[in-house]
């Protein structure tokens, strides 16, 4: 494998643009120009009330916390889906609340069409699971917002099993 990633995501309306622990979403300048802080190492906008209540106005559905079944129905697909891809998963933390993946890929593929495979494969699995008789999950078409996550190539000297497990454990408990 050429490349590896860290991909993380947070799932629908639990973390949104407004929030007091800080987002990365297009806010006005003082001259009302769009702009985005997110170049790493750098502060992020953080605790911006009234924009936090205008996407909370504008959710589709309720927020979405998984659950173990869930968390175990993504795993397996998401497995499926390196496997398919030729990609290998090498950890995977499902939280209630947000996703931690490190994907390996051949070649240099871009970050977001690896977010993009993973999360909507994700959904449509849970999805599929909801119309066997669990309660609907997810709204059937997400604000652009909420398609995002974050991406960070990893070095091949930074890949042992013990940088992994520390990786995960110290992002899964934030």
């Amino acid at each position: 494998m050429d490349r590896y990633w860290l991909l993380t995501w947070t799932t629908y309306a639990t973390w949104l643009p407004g929030d007091p622990r800080g987002f990365v979403s297009n806010i006005a300048d003082d001259t009302g120009k769009g702009i985005r802080h997110n170049v790493p190492g750098t502060p992020c906008d953080a605790d911006v009330p009234a924009l936090r209540q205008y996407m909370r106005q504008r959710l589709k559905g309720n927020p979405v916390y998984l659950d173990r079944s869930q968390a175990d129905l993504l795993l397996k697909q998401f497995q499926e889906t390196a496997a398919y891809r030729g990609w290998s998963l090498l950890a995977a933390a499902v939280m209630p609340n947000h996703v931690h993946l490190v994907v390996a890929v051949a070649g240099d593929p871009d970050p977001a069409s690896l977010l993009r495979d993973f999360k909507s494969y994700g959904s449509r699995a849970l999805r599929v699971c909801s119309k066997s008789g669990r309660a609907r999950l997810l709204p059937s078409r997400l604000p652009p917002e909420n398609r995002l996550g974050r991406s960070l190539a990893l070095p091949d000297s930074a890949l042992s099993e013990q940088t992994l497990i520390v990786l995960l454990s110290s992002l899964c408990s934030l």
